[in-house]
């Protein structure tokens, strides 16, 4: 081809030498290597679209509380397993206060990421009851948690909700859960990758079914008010953002402080369980582990704390100090991460200039808002294929394929995008456009 900027030789070689088994079904992490070493190999720099890595400052706020901390001394102790008393404070404060649903501070559990979370729960909820054993993923989603069902040995089910958006959901979903051994069901909204949201129709749906069923909801709100459609992210305001709890008891919330505070380094997340969820008994738990087998004290002192025996210490006062914050309006942090979408704004148009399509392009009822991923498509090109072509050109991506999507294209993924790439950017997809002609 006449105008890639990394040729297939030198592409093929850095790929054998990383011993990656296939290109076109290539993890994040894997992608991001290539990237890496061809970018060091030849100083020419990557527009890295691969991982979805915060690219804002850490939240100041959070940082001198966590610093604080430290200068008090809690390194040397253990902290509760059940998380510091002041952020399960603000955890229920700022659930009430952004989503207006009560959950008491004894049900927000602290975890090392909502990666932690979404494990602990994937253990617990596969054990309750006896039978019940596999978990539905409303996809695309996170390939991890997908890798942590493997490690414990769970089964799934999937779909790619692509097709069934609305009203045709609750069929869809239906002909899952009456098999009798549905879990729990995840997903998150806004969508990694897609970015789509889920609206209250489509929530109130999942709501309905969980609690005839008797599965849990894990809803994974990492992209927590980031549907910049409308203005989220006020505290004690409508609107507030769409939720599975209004519409059942039966759900575990996560809620990270990675990207809405850009705190990824520390690893600090919630699960807001529901109270009615946290109090039930299940035999078959009490039975596994020899305690109460109340939910949430199962899933507290005989799951979590096996995975991680509880959280930084001094992490969790930098978050119940910018949960705080933000509950009382002193920080905005809604405004803070806007700024994803307005460089998903100028990344689209360079790609839908350039022949490419947006493949998730729409919600129920209306365009799918710019956010911190989006979709692309080209042609009739596989993900895989797109995948690797775009690295020709020096921009990384992860193929739609391995986020349990049927629809061919790749993830791209905002945050790592900078001023002085976007005219590269720009060159780069003209030289594919030309060297890649659509008939």
């Amino acid at each position: 081809m006449g105008h890639q900027v990394f040729s297939e030789e030198l592409v093929a070689s850095v790929v054998k030498e990383l011993q990656i088994a296939d290109l076109a079904h290539a993890t994040i992490g894997e992608v991001l290597l290539v990237a890496s070493r061809l970018e060091q190999q030849t100083g020419i720099p990557f527009i890295r679209m691969d991982q979805g890595s915060p690219g804002l400052p850490a939240n100041r706020v959070g940082v001198e509380a966590e610093k604080a901390a430290l200068d008090r001394g809690v390194g040397a102790q253990y902290p509760a397993a059940d998380g510091i008393p002041e952020l399960k404070r603000e955890a229920s404060r700022f659930v009430k206060a952004f989503v207006d649903i009560d959950i008491s501070p004894r049900a927000c559990i602290p975890t090392t990421g909502s990666v932690a979370a979404s494990f602990g729960a994937f253990v617990i909820t596969t054990q309750c009851v006896p039978g019940k054993d596999k978990v539905l993923f409303i996809d695309p989603g996170f390939p991890i948690q997908k890798s942590q069902l493997r490690i414990i040995g769970a089964k799934w089910e999937q779909f790619d909700i692509y097709h069934y958006r609305g009203e045709a959901l609750r069929e869809k979903l239906e002909s899952y859960l009456k098999q009798g051994d549905i879990a729990a069901i995840v997903y998150s909204n806004p969508n990694n990758p897609a970015w789509i949201c889920l609206e209250d129709s489509e929530l109130a749906i999942i709501g309905e079914l969980s609690t005839r069923y008797g599965v849990i909801v894990l809803e994974d709100m990492a992209y927590f008010c980031m549907d910049f459609r409308q203005d989220l992210g006020q505290p004690w305001k409508a609107p507030y953002p769409p939720t599975v709890a209004r519409y059942t008891d039966n759900y575990i919330l996560m809620l990270s402080s990675s990207k809405i505070f850009s705190y990824a380094g520390q690893r600090m997340a919630v699960a807001c369980v529901s109270d009615k969820l946290f109090d039930t008994h299940y035999p078959a738990l009490a039975e596994r582990y020899g305690d109460s087998g109340v939910f949430g004290q199962t899933f507290v002192a005989s799951v979590l704390y096996m995975i991680t025996s509880g959280c930084t210490a001094s992490t969790q006062y930098g978050y119940a100090e910018m949960l705080r914050a933000a509950t009382d309006g002193e920080l905005d942090f809604a405004a803070d991460v806007r700024e994803y979408a307005r460089r998903a704004e100028r990344m689209k148009k360079i790609f839908t200039d350039n022949g490419f399509h947006i493949v998730y392009d729409y919600d129920v009822t209306r365009p799918v808002g710019d956010g911190f991923f989006f979709t692309v498509g080209y042609g009739r090109m596989s993900g895989g294929e797109l995948l690797r072509e775009l690295l020709y050109y020096g921009v990384s991506s992860i193929s739609l394929e391995t986020t349990g999507s049927g629809q061919p294209g790749v993830r791209a993924c905002t945050s790592r995008m900078r001023e002085e790439l976007y005219p590269l950017m720009e060159e780069r997809m003209k030289a594919f456009r030309l060297d890649h002609p659509l008939n």
